[in-house]
């Protein structure tokens, strides 16, 4: 995993002077990623590093702390998408009070600058930083050309019309369009969390499952998924097929939301492991049956269409 660092003000010596990618970065979409290409390219010119100006937790939460779970990539899987397109170094910075209060020539003059040694940067049209975002792009431009650094600003990245952005996926996942939330992302979209002790209930009906634990995950439409999870195998980790259950479990009067992910032909102890579920096709929506016969029968029928969705 590419080192990360978690403000400004411990910049590691050897990541400043750097091509800096700003932005959220939730998802690490397709316009996400042609920012990063940007940013390589710079960094290539410079002979420079190429780091990932990033905030955590995400302003949304700090702002709205009530907000329900929306994220579509939690710190180590944006971590790891950053590092796959590019990135060297990534600095997190903490988002709190003192970070959210500080002016956008604080931003530029003691973040970028004398923290990072920023000597190129490189934003989406629309970021805006500082206190109650005062700052823009025009503002980064000006102060580029005063204060001796780069700076490019990309135009909307789009498809088909429709700009790439981390909102759109977040509905296409809602809407359980899984395979249009993978073409605007570039990637599956995963759900990664430790295997929690759960009920046990699928083991005496014949069908184990992980409990995996999901967190500040954005929840997508409730109901069955064909997935490929990735587990540790004795030749490493490996993905194997798998059908996934989202939802409240209405046939048990649950009202906790669980992700259940069953592993096809596994027989390992996955408790307090950390397992990555890429959802791969919607099957069916959450559903209440009348009994454990008719819920087994329908385990049995999900079972076969993921099966049959992962062969194709």
């Amino acid at each position: 995993m590419i080192p990360s660092f978690d403000h400004w003000q411990a910049t590691p010596a050897q990541w400043q002077g750097g091509a800096v990618a700003l932005g959220n970065f939730d998802g690490v979409h397709r316009g996400h990623q042609a920012l990063l290409d940007r940013t390589v390219e710079q960094a290539k010119v410079l002979n420079a590093p190429v780091v990932a100006l990033t905030f955590e937790p995400h302003p949304r939460r700090f702002f709205v702390p009530d907000t329900g779970p929306f994220r579509l990539t939690l710190p180590p899987a944006k971590l790891r998408l950053l590092e796959q397109y590019g990135v060297q170094a990534v600095l997190a910075q903490h988002f709190d009070e003192a970070f959210a209060a500080l002016s956008a020539d604080a931003f530029i003059d003691d973040v970028l600058l004398k923290g990072m040694g920023a000597r190129h940067v490189v934003c989406g049209y629309d970021f805006t930083f500082g206190a109650r975002r005062t700052g823009n792009v025009e503002m980064l431009r000006e102060k580029g050309r005063q204060k001796g650094f780069g700076v490019t600003v990309l135009d909307p990245v789009t498809h088909e019309g429709e700009i790439y952005s981390s909102t759109r996926i977040r509905e296409a996942l809602r809407a359980g369009w899984v395979s249009e939330a993978s073409d605007l992302l570039g990637h599956s979209w995963e759900i990664e969390g430790v295997v929690e002790l759960g009920d046990q209930r699928g083991r005496t009906i014949g069908f184990p499952t992980a409990n995996v634990a999901l967190g500040e995950h954005l929840r997508p439409r409730f109901g069955v998924y064909a997935v490929r999870a990735l587990v540790d195998g004795p030749n490493g980790s490996e993905w194997r097929p798998a059908v996934a259950n989202l939802g409240r479990r209405p046939t048990f009067g649950k009202l906790k939301e669980n992700f259940e992910v069953h592993l096809f032909d596994f027989a390992g102890d996955l408790y307090g492991k950390t397992l990555r579920a890429a959802l791969i096709e919607f099957i069916r929506p959450e559903m209440k049956f009348g009994g454990l016969d008719q819920l087994k029968a329908q385990i049995a029928a999900d079972g076969e269409a993921a099966r049959r969705l992962l062969v194709e």
